[in-house]
């Protein structure tokens, strides 16, 4: 039997999936150029969910379409497009390796700047060129660090990642 531990301020199952449907009907409005049921859907579903629940849910629906369509690696690059194509603005996000500044973060992370730090995640929509500036930058320092220190680190994220033992 499966147990699962509802959250504060969580919906039940049964009203997410119920939202999950009432979003897809919106989108199928969308799709087919209906556009006083389009109207009428996205009336009745800020009438009764707040604005970010509505939209968590169109972006559920989106990427299980995406997920679903294309590869991972080809479903990046179309979200990429997407996004690059978007009108630029205060929400513009970092898409691509060129735009993304792991020298920012690390500067952010060793001067304690936990503003800078958030506000560099944020504004990534896709980390994975961040994480892998990061990932750089931390080989390329690794030499200097000496070994028993490494070695502590090492130590301690396996601890951390390492299985609970039985009888625990």
């Amino acid at each position: 039997m499966t147990r699962t531990q509802t959250m504060a301020g969580e919906l039940p199952a049964q009203r997410v999936e119920e939202a999950k449907g009432r979003a897809a009907t919106l989108l199928l409005a969308f799709r087919h150029g209906n556009q006083l049921a389009f109207d009428h859907e996205l009336d009745e579903l800020l009438a009764g969910e707040d604005e970010r629940a509505v939209v968590t849910l169109l972006t559920w629906i989106a990427a299980e379409a995406v997920r679903k369509a294309y590869a991972p690696e080809v479903g990046d690059r179309v979200l990429r497009g997407l996004a690059r194509r978007a009108p630029q603005g205060e929400v513009g996000v970092a898409v691509d390796e060129e735009s993304v500044d792991a020298a920012r973060l690390i500067e952010a992370v060793r001067g304690g700047d936990a503003a800078v730090v958030r506000a560099l995640v944020a504004g990534t929509a896709d980390t994975t060129f961040l994480l892998g500036g990061l990932l750089q930058g931390v080989a390329m320092m690794l030499p200097l660090v000496p070994e028993a220190e490494v070695d502590a680190v090492v130590d301690e994220l396996r601890a951390r990642h390492a299985p609970v033992p039985a009888g625990v």
